[in-house]
């Protein structure tokens, strides 16, 4: 594997999630190693999983119209050590049917020993479209959040060039919430409560 990239994954760590997930601990992270970590993953969240399909029908019928602020709630986080831009943030506003399942998640990385990716949140509610596209992001209905953008962009591969730790994908997991690093192996910085 080489020298591993700034804030990549090392290869001991990786060999180290390979052998959680049930894959060859081979230090390489292709095909099967992914696949394995879906699976992985998806065998955590809750059945029958609380949220909606993905489809744009599916999300309208669940979360209502995209950037309705009237189905949006403000969450307290001021004792998470939540931060934007070095800025403490003290609300967060989501979707409502996702507001309990957020603050749980974030009170459970709060509580654990990767607390500092709470240090650089970078939103929940924004009216827009999908990046490169026209639907509506998941944002746009206040029911996805973004953490560690700088070292866990768009076109950064999980884990071989971004550095979202695993153990907080699980705990998105748990939720029933996709994590778009292990889902699709590269954005890790957000997830999404759709199965």
């Amino acid at each position: 594997m080489g020298i591993p990239l700034p804030n990549a994954m090392t290869q001991s760590q990786i060999i180290s999630m390979q052998s959680r997930i049930g894959t060859a601990s081979d230090g390489f992270w292709g095909p099967k190693s992914m696949e394995a970590c879906r699976d992985y993953l998806r065998d955590m969240m809750p059945t029958p999983n609380p949220w909606p399909a993905s489809d744009q029908h599916s999300l309208s019928a669940f979360y209502g119209k995209p950037g309705d602020e009237g189905r949006l709630v403000s969450i307290d986080v001021h004792n998470l050590a939540v931060c934007y831009d070095d800025t403490p943030v003290s609300t967060i506003r989501c979707h409502h049917r996702i507001a309990e399942s957020l603050l749980r998640i974030l009170t459970a990385i709060n509580r654990s020993p990767w607390q500092y990716i709470l240090n650089d949140y970078a939103g929940c509610f924004n009216d827009r479209p999908m990046r490169g596209g026209t639907l509506p992001s998941l944002h746009a209905r206040g029911a996805a959040i973004d953490l560690r953008p700088n070292t866990n962009g768009n076109r950064m591969h999980w884990p071989t060039s971004s550095d979202m730790p695993f153990e907080v994908m699980e705990m998105f997991a748990v939720e029933g919430v996709l994590s778009a690093g292990a889902m699709w192996s590269r954005d890790s910085m957000h997830f999404q409560w759709t199965r």
